[in-house]
């Protein structure tokens, strides 16, 4: 996809922050929108439906947590990357982003050029609208479409947000093989991306809530598998 055609919505309180990330991203090609506040944020977001969003996390009216909660659940933003880009580099902050649906975790301060190299890392994972065909698979009494980032358990949709689809994705692709962790993020976060420990915990209990706890088993110091 041409950078052109790329649309990022910046969502942050500080215009000093709105000024220069937006300068920075505009001036490598990317359509960016801005928002001062999380209502506005999500409001933005709805309207021009942007293929990734930067959110501040703390924020008047709304904060970028619940913003990230609503967006999540919005029609046509459920698999739009999210990244927090915060000065709160606390364990709990991230956790707490994490399990609101965000895909990243940028701490600020942070050099222009470091930002534009992690967006570009960030919309890697986007697929491009020329590539391949649908592809849709069954495991078990799972119906996973990897095109339209659906998933049907006994016929019933369940939506999930896009890091949660592709670790279930990753992990269905072969029952009862061990993924390990390292494997996990590379595959999954791609190794030019840097979260905290705890990310893939996060992401599997959400899982075993929505899919069902028998399914997915740990495997001590090593990492995950898919049980059918």
């Amino acid at each position: 996809m041409k950078k052109k055609n790329i649309k990022i919505l910046l969502v942050d309180d500080e215009p000093d922050i709105l000024e220069i990330v937006s300068y920075n991203l505009t001036s490598v090609g990317y359509q960016v929108f801005t928002a001062k506040n999380g209502v506005e944020g999500v409001a933005k977001a709805k309207k021009k439906l942007p293929h990734l969003i930067i959110l501040d996390v703390m924020m008047p009216e709304m904060d970028g947590i619940e913003a990230c909660e609503v967006i999540r659940k919005s029609r046509g933003l459920e698999n739009t990357i999210i990244t927090f880009l915060t000065a709160r580099g606390e364990d709990y902050s991230q956790v707490a982003g994490f399990e609101a649906g965000a895909d990243d975790y940028i701490t600020k301060p942070i050099k222009p050029k470091v930002l534009v190299s992690k967006v570009k890392a960030l919309l890697r994972r986007l697929k491009d609208d020329t590539e391949g065909a649908e592809e849709i698979f069954k495991v078990g009494d799972l119906v996973i479409n990897r095109e339209e980032y659906k998933i049907e358990k006994s016929g019933t949709e369940i939506i999930l947000p896009r890091k949660e689809f592709e670790l279930l994705s990753l992990l269905t692709s072969k029952p009862n093989k061990v993924f390990k962790r390292e494997v996990i993020l590379d595959k999954v976060w791609g190794n030019e991306v840097v979260v905290g420990g705890r990310t893939i915990d996060v992401h599997i209990r959400k899982l075993r809530e929505k899919i069902g706890d028998d399914h997915f088993k740990t495997v001590k110091g090593v990492g995950y598998k898919f049980v059918l």
